[in-house]
């Protein structure tokens, strides 16, 4: 075990990353919903997807519905892994405690 991944460890991102794992492979989720999902502001939601767009582990796609400004996010395969391996070394720290 190398360690938990500091940047999903994080209260909110680790919730943003298992959300978001429960989509299948390409699929995104509109900003909005999961804004409303895990009953966070605006300004939250955006500072911690930028922290796990920056490390690669998702997306960020800006669109327009009709006139209307959209955005999606979803999981990139280095963030699937990524958040497969926090759990796997979550689930280890978990069964080395005595």
């Amino acid at each position: 075990m190398t360690g938990l991944d500091p940047v999903i460890h994080a209260a909110t991102r680790l919730r943003v990353m298992a959300a978001l794992n429960t989509l299948g492979p390409g699929d995104k989720l509109a900003f909005g919903a999961l804004r409303k999902m895990l009953d966070l502001t605006v300004g939250n939601l955006s500072v911690h997807l930028t922290k796990l767009e920056a490390a690669g582990y998702l997306t960020i796609d800006k669109t327009f519905e009709g006139r209307k400004p959209a955005t999606y996010v979803g999981l990139t395969t280095k963030g699937r892994a990524a958040f497969e391996q926090y759990i796997k070394d979550l689930k280890d720290l978990i069964g080395a405690t005595p």
